[in-house]
């Protein structure tokens, strides 16, 4: 399965990933804080990425990590 990862602690939740994400999976978690005070993203259905790298393309602060099962 593919692997998506994302460093909470620097993640600032401008769902930029969210936006990106063509399966619609990428979600900030509004129930959670990082250490700044920030709602980080996660993905909500990891056995749905097809490791496309959009979010991490789009993301200003390189927070994420794709891995793609090969």
């Amino acid at each position: 399965m593919n692997k998506v990862s994302f460093n909470e602690e620097r993640c600032k939740g401008c769902g930029l990933c969210a936006d990106a994400c063509p399966k619609g999976i990428v979600v900030i978690l509004t129930e959670k804080l990082n250490s700044k005070g920030y709602h980080p993203a996660a993905v909500s259905e990891p056995e749905k990425c097809i490791a496309c790298a959009m979010c991490a393309t789009m993301c200003p602060d390189s927070v994420i990590t794709v891995e793609k099962d090969i």
